[in-house]
């Protein structure tokens, strides 16, 4: 596992940052893992959205079944096994 230093952060902010980490049920060092996760995933959310709009481009306009028809007719069919 890295060990990360951070070094020239104001003492109020570091002292604001544990207050809250602890206000989340959190040490800070936690808190601090949970901010470096967010932080890096980042990207992959902006991925993710990018095919999202994609495919919400490519469906745009086309007609959309009836999600009540659907389950009525897997329903009726006992493909459902109801």
């Amino acid at each position: 596992m890295t060990k990360v230093l951070a070094s020239d952060i104001d003492d109020a902010t570091v002292e604001r940052f544990k207050a809250r980490a602890e206000a989340e049920g959190k040490t800070p060092e936690q808190a601090l893992h949970d901010l470096i996760q967010t932080y890096a995933s980042s990207d992959r959310k902006a991925e993710a959205l990018a095919r999202l709009d994609a495919i919400r481009s490519r469906t745009e306009g086309k007609p959309v079944p009836d999600p009540v028809a659907l389950i009525r007719q897997d329903r009726d069919s006992n493909h459902g096994r109801y």
